[in-house]
């Protein structure tokens, strides 16, 4: 293990470093430096594959992708993308900044550590418990790109951040039957875009395996789903328990998994599964 486990965060620290006018506030902080960080290089050349999978985020993410420090496996991870001759910022901060700009990941927009520093390049990163969740790093005066701009960046799974944090993101975080934060690579809920007008339903994918509380029907008329959603049912004998529940909803399932049973405090509703691959223009 690179480091060693910190009492305070990025996040918790209070002196903040570098308000540059234009630069959000509080994104970059002065937190308690870890007792061993990243000493790796902070330029690494990246590798796109035709594939998704970790594999293909570490290639693609650089010394971004290294930097980090999960207890599962890299969630997101991106290399170089050209930004303009306007674009470029005067500080690394403003470099960072632009980062947020021009990708708006779905990643804490303020309470990140410059981490290592060099000449031409800051290794920005969010930590949790002295760990690195994400990172970003920055680069100054790339070919056909003055100034400061993100170069690669890279995240661990959204659960592995506080609840707080992804709360305020939008992430569906369940738990398990022992109270610990499922990674969303595994299992995650939404509600149902509101420019396709399925504001009404709630998505829920599990191992792959998508399913919908539609009780509108919005989904239902456009054939997409395996079977009608039911609001109230008996919970079949062959059920079992997931242990997963978040927010008053438990999930259980059969052996064949088609359907998604979530009991609730008022009963129990049968969630269908897709019949394909849902989305909309």
């Amino acid at each position: 293990m690179r480091r060693g486990l910190v009492a305070v965060t990025a996040v918790a620290a209070v002196a903040v470093a570098g308000c540059d006018d234009g630069v959000r506030p509080g994104l970059v902080v002065r937190g308690t430096p870890p007792a061993s960080p990243y000493g790796g290089p902070l330029h690494v050349p990246v590798k796109f594959l035709d594939e998704d999978g970790p594999r293909a985020l570490r290639l693609a993410s650089g010394a971004a992708g290294r930097a980090l420090e999960c207890d599962g496996e890299i969630f997101d991870g991106s290399g170089p993308d050209g930004w303009s001759e306007a674009d470029g910022g005067d500080t690394p901060e403003e470099g960072l900044d632009l980062y947020f700009d021009m990708f708006e990941p779905e990643e804490p927009d303020h309470g990140y550590r410059a981490e290592r520093e060099e000449a031409d390049r800051v290794l920005y990163s969010f930590d949790v418990g002295g760990r690195t969740k994400v990172a970003v790093v920055v680069a100054r005066d790339q070919r056909d790109r003055p100034g400061w701009g993100p170069e690669t960046s890279a995240a661990c799974d959204p659960a592995e951040l506080p609840a707080r944090v992804t709360d305020s993101l939008g992430w569906e975080v369940w738990q398990d039957a022992d109270g610990g934060r499922v990674p969303v690579r595994r299992l995650s809920s939404s509600p149902g875009p509101e420019h396709c007008g399925w504001q009404s339903a709630h998505f829920l994918t599990l191992d792959g395996r998508e399913y919908v509380r539609d009780p509108d029907a919005v989904l239902a008329r456009d054939g997409l789903l395996r079977a009608p959603y039911r609001g109230d049912v008996r919970m079949p004998a062959d059920a079992r328990d997931t242990g997963y529940h978040r927010r008053g909803r438990h999930l259980w399932l059969t052996a064949d998994r088609e359907v998604a049973y979530v009991r609730t405090a008022r009963g129990v509703e049968a969630w269908p599964g897709v019949r394909r691959e849902v989305g909309c223009d």
